[in-house]
């Protein structure tokens, strides 16, 4: 059976998307829908869902998390948040509201309702950078246990996925207890994060002379 959003132009369904109120009964603030996206992007990343201050900001990552993601990715904030070259769409679209060793998960209603059918329009993706145990389980599935064993496989995606742990000063001890991370697989995803972003700069149509 055909998903209806599927017959809705791009920008129609990012509209209904920004103006979803699903959730508006179980979240702990107004819905606020965080995303961003064009059917141009050529690097889409995954992260969980946005924390208080992306959900007063409206901006994704925008917070240490998203220092620490840009600084792995070697890439600039003018260059992160252009949407011509990076989609960014989490696991849950909105605040989820704050647990007792972090925010809560992401609501599980996003996923189901909007992610086929946004996934389905963004066909220039050559990267995806998949961050968090949420997004591996919906991108990678459940075929290792952990997250770190997720990671540690990073080359069996390569070159057009790569999961990733989640930037948080939250996972300060997991980069410390796995440094091959940041010495192995940051070095080899900036220069893959390059090669996309050059070869999408270079097939932007030359001005009229």
């Amino acid at each position: 059976m055909t998903n209806p959003l599927q017959t809705l132009s791009f920008d129609e369904l990012v509209r209904q998307v920004r103006a979803c109120t699903l959730c508006a009964d179980v979240l702990p603030c107004e819905p606020r829908p965080v995303v961003q996206l064009s059917e141009a992007s050529r690097i889409l990343v995954v992260g969980q869902a946005p924390g208080r201050r992306v959900h007063e900001t409206g901006l994704p990552f925008n917070d240490p998390s998203g220092d620490r993601l840009r600084q792995w990715m070697g890439v600039t904030r003018d260059t992160f948040y252009d949407e011509s070259r990076m989609a960014i769409l989490p696991m849950g679209f909105c605040y989820p509201g704050t647990g007792k060793s972090g925010d809560l998960p992401p609501r599980p209603e996003c996923a189901a309702t909007w992610r086929d059918a946004l996934l389905s329009r963004l066909t220039n993706i050559e990267l995806t950078l998949v961050i968090g145990q949420y997004a591996h389980a919906w991108h990678i599935g459940k075929s290792r246990a952990t997250l770190t064993e997720n990671v540690r496989a990073w080359r069996e995606y390569w070159p057009r996925l790569v999961p990733m742990p989640h930037p948080s000063p939250r996972n300060n001890l997991w980069l410390r207890r796995n440094p091959w991370f940041e010495q192995e697989v940051v070095p080899a995803l900036q220069n893959r994060v390059s090669e996309v972003l050059n070869d999408s700069f270079d097939q932007r149509p030359t001005p009229e002379t």
